[in-house]
C-alpha cells in the first residue's frame, strides 16, 4: 500500500483478487477500499464480476440472517448442530407461550395439592400429562406452525421424532420438577409422576404409528384422566394410580412403547406428513 497517497497498491489489489493475501492484508485492503472512490474504481477493473457478486451475496446473507433466540443459542452452546438447533427452537412446545401455559397449569395443580390428598392427585395427574400434551402439540398438523419445516428436514422420521420429543419432554420435566419442589411435603409421591409421564408419552407415540396423531394422543389422555379421576374419587387411597403396582405398569409401558417405536420405525418416515 502506498504510504504517500494512501491508496492500495495495484499489485496488492491483484493478489487480493486472486485470494493470495493473508487475513491482515485482506482486512486492510477492504477497510481502505470502502472509503476510497479511486480504489473502488481500480477494484472494479481487477475483481471479477463473479467475485463481486459472491461477496455481495455473503453480505446480504449475513444481514438477512435471523437473530438466534434464547433456545437456539442455548442448544448451540451445548454443541447441537446449527440446523438442528434452529429446528428444535422453532418447536411449538418450546415457545415461551406454550411453556408459560404449562407453568400456569402446574402452579394451579400445586395450589390444589395444599388442599389434601385429592389435590395432590390432581398435581400428579397434570404433571404426568404435561409432556404428552407438549409432544402432541409438536407433531399435530394445525397446531405446530413448523409442521412443513419438520417434514422437509433432511433427516429420518425416527431421528426427527426422537430429537423433538427429547427436547419437549426435557423442557417440560424441568418445569414439573420445579413444581414438585413446591409441594407441601417432599416424599416419594413428589416424584410419582415421572414414570407415568414417560410411559404415557411413549405409549402415545407408539399408538400414533397405527392411528392418526390426534386420535392416539386423545385416547391416551382420555384413559389417563378417567383412571386418575376414578382413583381420586373412590374412598380410601386417592393416590392408587401412582402406587407401587401402578409404577410397575408404567415401567412395562415404557419398555413396550420403546420396542414398538423401534420395530415400526419405518412407519415414522412418513409420520409427520400425515
Amino acid at each position: 500500500m502506498s504510504t504517500s497517497e494512501w491508496h492500495v497498491d495495484p499489485g496488492l489489489l491483484a493478489a487480493y483478487a486472486r485470494g493470495a493475501v493473508d487475513d491482515a492484508d485482506a482486512f486492510s485492503v477492504e477497510a481502505h477500499v470502502v472509503a476510497c472512490a479511486s480504489c473502488q474504481t481500480l477494484a472494479g477493473t481487477v475483481l471479477s464480476a463473479d467475485r463481486l457478486q459472491a461477496t455481495w451475496l455473503d453480505v446480504v446473507d449475513t444481514l438477512d440472517a435471523p437473530t438466534p433466540g434464547l433456545v437456539e443459542r442455548v442448544l448451540s452452546t451445548l454443541g447441537v448442530a446449527p440446523h438442528v438447533a434452529r429446528l428444535l427452537a422453532a418447536t411449538t412446545s418450546l415457545t415461551a407461550s406454550w411453556l408459560g401455559a404449562i407453568t400456569v397449569a402446574l402452579a394451579v395443580a400445586v395450589l390444589g395439592a395444599y388442599q389434601g390428598e385429592r389435590g395432590l392427585a390432581l398435581f400428579l395427574c397434570v404433571a404426568a400429562l404435561a409432556p404428552v400434551a407438549g409432544v402432541a402439540a409438536t407433531f399435530t398438523r394445525g397446531i405446530d406452525p413448523t409442521h412443513e419445516l419438520g417434514v422437509a428436514a433432511p433427516m429420518s422420521g425416527m431421528r426427527l421424532l426422537l430429537l423433538r420429543t427429547v427436547a419437549v419432554v426435557g423442557a417440560t420435566l424441568v418445569l414439573t420438577v420445579a413444581g414438585a419442589l413446591a409441594l407441601p411435603e417432599l416424599s416419594w409421591t413428589a416424584a410419582a409422576w415421572l414414570l407415568p409421564a414417560l410411559g404415557l408419552t411413549l405409549t402415545s407415540l407408539a399408538l400414533a404409528t397405527y392411528l392418526p396423531h390426534t386420535t392416539a394422543f386423545a385416547v391416551v389422555a382420555g384413559v389417563w384422566l378417567a383412571a386418575t379421576i376414578a382413583s381420586a374419587v373412590r374412598p380410601g387411597d386417592a393416590l392408587a394410580a401412582f402406587d407401587g403396582g401402578a409404577q410397575l405398569v408404567f415401567g412395562a409401558l415404557i419398555a413396550v412403547g420403546g420396542a414398538v417405536l423401534v420395530r415400526r420405525r419405518e412407519a415414522l418416515d412418513g409420520w409427520s406428513a400425515r
